[in-house]
């Protein structure tokens, strides 16, 4: 498993390096907070695979980190994505280390 912390994955983006982040909570959690993702919840998972690329370097976020390992244990194992990443932390984490404006639940 491989993990990314907001402050490397906040230097990345600005860098404007090619990275995919995919938000997995669910569409309530949302309309709490969101940072700048694509959405697919956890539940859709397998269903939209088709919509990523297993070579990207894609960044899961859920709320702490939990989901987000299953959902890249999932990717890695069954689809064969090779350069997955976990937020480590999560949306809470980011929320404390990057937009502390955000609303954190």
């Amino acid at each position: 498993m491989q993990y990314i912390t907001p402050l490397d994955l906040k230097s990345k983006l600005e860098a404007k390096e090619k990275v995919v982040v995919i938000d997995i909570r669910d569409k309530y959690e949302l309309e709490i907070c969101k940072m700048n993702a694509i959405h697919i919840p956890m539940s859709e998972l397998t269903s939209r695979v088709g919509e990523l690329h297993a070579d990207a370097l894609s960044v899961i976020v859920c709320r702490s980190g939990k989901r987000a390992e299953a959902a890249a244990n999932l990717l890695s194992q069954e689809y064969d994505f090779n350069n997955i990443f976990v937020l480590e932390g999560g949306i809470l984490a980011w929320i404390d280390k990057i937009e502390p404006n955000l609303e954190a639940y």
